[in-house]
């Protein structure tokens, strides 16, 4: 693979990472509960997603895949992405906006044990460090004047146990996906996570909510509510998720690359600051500058490695 591919593929998942990191704030903008917008996203976002499909020629055909491996793309879809976002919007139900970004972040480490146990791919001194450094970054963001202010608010503790489990199970699907993607091409895995798995999540929220969404209501809703699901489902979702994996799907390694994904607590500080107006602390600073600096260390490790000896050298 060519060194601009690997850039390319780097910075679609850093554009991906984006769409991910401001999704917290969109849902929030809805007013909706975890539930009820989860059904709203995996629609709209299935339906941008089925178009998009059906405009490219490589990806046009959805039914061969589902012929040729009907268990792993109908299974992945369903109890991988669908299940892991529909925790992730009911955290957002208990927990901040920032706790769930933070604790989503930590799938990039459930990833490469994953990776290890299903490809056995080495767990590197690089990886180990840069993984618990970021992470480290994460929680120093998380607990810096977070935990204080929802005292006497609703209890966190079950938004963060969803979120957690959002990354853990994200951190499976993920592994799991690659020679799929490879196979099928990320825009035709990413129309059937959001495309089946709509009408599951329709069920799940209507026998277990009493919610039975209307699509056709989408435009009877104040504007800005509208507006909100409409972004969640095409930028959020459908360009999002298609640059994440295929961005991830192109890394040279996959678990390097998702360690981009520590950069969504760092966005969705900058996103509290610029939308929401949020105060940022100079501990909140230190902690993205961590977290940043974690990150770039593992991607140009081999680069910084060389400089180093080169410095060496000439000393």
């Amino acid at each position: 693979m060519s060194r601009t591919m690997v850039w390319l593929a780097y910075l679609a998942a850093f554009a991906g990472v984006c769409g991910h990191a401001s999704s917290e704030f969109v849902v929030k903008l809805t007013g909706l509960a975890g539930a009820e917008v989860s059904v709203w996203r995996f629609t709209l976002g299935g339906l941008a997603l089925v178009l998009v499909a059906l405009s490219q020629r490589g990806s046009r055909d959805l039914i061969t895949p589902l012929r040729q491996d009907p268990v792993p793309v109908i299974g992945l879809s369903i109890f991988g992405m669908t299940l892991g976002q529909f925790l992730f919007h009911w955290a957002l139900d208990y927990a901040s906006v920032v706790q769930v970004a933070t604790l989503v972040t930590t799938m990039p480490i459930f990833v490469v044990f994953v990776a290890r146990i299903v490809e056995g791919t080495p767990v590197t001194a690089p990886k180990i460090v840069s993984g618990i450094g970021a992470f480290l970054g994460c929680l120093f963001l998380l607990t810096d004047g977070v935990l204080h202010k929802v005292e006497g608010e609703i209890d966190t503790l079950p938004g963060i146990l969803l979120a957690l489990g959002c990354a853990f199970i994200g951190a499976f699907y993920l592994v799991l996906v690659r020679p799929y993607i490879k196979t099928y091409g990320a825009i035709r895995m990413t129309t059937y996570t959001f495309a089946l798995g709509a009408p599951f999540l329709w069920v799940v929220c209507g026998v277990a909510w009493g919610i039975w969404v209307d699509p056709l209501t989408l435009f009877d809703r104040p504007p800005g509510q509208a507006w909100a699901l409409v972004t969640l489902g095409i930028w959020n979702t459908c360009i999002g998720f298609i640059l994440w994996l295929w961005g991830l799907g192109h890394v040279p390694d996959p678990a390097r690359g998702n360690y981009l994904f520590f950069l969504k607590p760092v966005i969705a500080a900058l996103l509290a600051y610029f939308i929401l107006g949020s105060h940022i602390t100079v501990t909140q600073i230190l902690a993205i500058v961590a977290v940043t600096g974690f990150v770039l260390g593992e991607i140009f490790y081999d680069e910084i490695r060389q400089a180093l000896a080169r410095g060496r050298a000439r000393a």
